[in-house]
C-alpha cells in the first residue's frame, strides 16, 4: 500500500507540470509557427509570458506578415506592443501599402500608430481618396447679399505628413476661410451665382493643404443659397441707431431750454420782489409822491380786474 502511494505522488506532480506547462506555454501557437515556416522558438513565447505580452497578439501578425513577404521580426512586434500600438493593424497597414506599391517601412507606419492616427485607414484613404463635405458657409458679397456655400473637398492622406500634420478638422476651417473671402471679394452676388468654378479655383490657389496630413485633390461646389440682404439690415439698424441718436440730442435740448426757460423765470420773479423796495426808496428820497404811489396801485387792480374778467369770458366761450 505503500509503495503504491509511493508510485502516485511522483505521478501526480508530473502531470500538475505538464498541465501547468501546455497552460503557461503556447504549444499551439508554437506549433502553428513551424507549420507557417516563421521560426520562434518555445523559449521566446515563454519570455513573451514573463513580460506579460500576449504571445497571440505578436505570433498571428508575424505569420500573416511572413505570409505576406515581409520582413518583420518578433522583437520588433513586441516593441511596438509594449509601447501601446495595435500590432495587428500595422501589419494590415503594412501589407496594403505593399500590395498597393507604396513605401511604407515598420517604423513609420508603428509611428503613425503611436501617434494615434488609424494607420490602415490612412493607407486605405492614400489609395482611394476620400470626399469631406463641408457645413453651410456663410459669407457676404460686396452688395450686402448673404450667400450659403456648401463644399466638397477630396483628399488624399500623406503617409509622410501624418506624424505631426493637422487633420481634417484644419482642413475645413481654411476651406471655409477661402470661401469666404472670395465671396467677399466679389462686387455682386450674382457673379459668384453665375460662375461658381471661381471659387474652387481660387481655394486650390491658396495652398490649403500646407501642414496638413492631406493632399487636397479637388474642391467642388455643391450647392449654394442666397440668404439675408445683410447690407440692408444693417442700414436698417444704422438708420435706427441715428434716429435715437437725435432723439437723445433733441431731448437734451429740450431739457436745456426748460432749463433755461426756468432760470429765466427765476431772474423775472427777483427782479419784480425788488420793485418793492424801490419804490419805498424812492417814497423816502422824495422821487415820487403818495399821490403817484396811489395812482399805480390803481392802474394796477385795474389790470388784475381786466385780467380776471378777460379768463372768465374766456371759460364760459369754451363752455358754450
Amino acid at each position: 500500500m505503500i509503495r503504491e502511494f509511493l508510485w502516485i505522488v511522483p505521478l501526480g506532480i508530473v502531470g500538475l507540470l505538464v498541465v501547468l506547462f501546455f497552460v503557461f506555454v503556447p504549444v499551439g501557437l508554437w506549433i502553428s509557427s513551424l507549420a507557417s515556416n516563421v521560426k520562434i522558438s518555445i523559449f521566446t513565447l515563454i519570455g513573451m509570458k514573463l513580460r506579460r505580452v500576449k504571445p497571440a497578439e505578436i505570433v498571428l501578425p508575424l505569420i500573416k506578415a511572413r505570409k505576406a513577404g515581409l520582413d518583420l521580426s518578433a522583437n520588433q512586434l513586441e516593441a511596438h506592443f509594449l509601447a501601446g500600438g495595435n500590432v495587428d493593424n500595422v501589419v494590415n497597414a503594412l501589407i496594403a501599402s505593399e500590395r498597393a506599391g507604396i513605401v511604407l517601412k515598420f517604423e513609420k507606419a508603428a509611428a503613425i500608430d503611436l501617434a494615434g492616427r488609424n494607420v490602415l485607414e490612412a493607407v486605405q484613404m492614400s489609395v482611394n481618396p476620400k470626399v469631406i463635405e463641408t457645413s453651410n458657409v456663410s459669407a457676404v458679397a460686396k452688395d450686402g447679399i448673404e450667400l450659403l456655400v456648401k463644399a466638397r473637398v477630396t483628399v488624399r492622406a500623406d503617409l509622410e505628413r501624418l506624424v505631426g500634420g493637422a487633420g481634417e478638422a484644419t482642413i475645413l476651417a481654411r476651406i471655409g476661410e477661402g470661401i469666404v473671402t472670395t465671396v467677399g471679394s466679389a462686387d455682386s452676388h450674382k457673379e459668384v451665382l453665375e460662375n461658381p468654378d471661381d471659387i474652387s479655383k481660387r481655394v486650390l490657389t491658396k495652398g490649403l493643404d500646407s501642414g496638413t496630413a492631406f493632399e487636397i485633390l479637388s474642391i467642388d461646389i455643391a450647392d449654394i443659397d442666397v440668404g439675408r440682404n445683410i447690407g440692408a439690415q444693417l442700414q436698417t439698424l444704422q438708420a435706427e441707431a441715428d434716429k435715437n441718436i437725435a432723439q437723445a440730442k433733441a431731448e437734451e435740448r429740450r431739457a436745456m431750454a426748460v432749463a433755461r426757460e426756468q432760470e429765466m423765470r427765476a431772474y423775472v420773479v427777483e427782479a419784480e420782489a425788488e420793485v418793492p423796495k424801490a419804490m419805498a426808496c424812492a417814497l423816502r428820497e422824495g422821487k415820487i409822491g403818495v399821490m403817484d404811489y396811489y395812482e399805480l396801485q390803481n392802474i394796477k387792480a385795474d389790470t388784475q380786474m381786466r385780467e380776471s374778467i378777460g379768463e372768465s369770458t374766456k371759460d364760459e366761450g369754451i363752455a358754450d
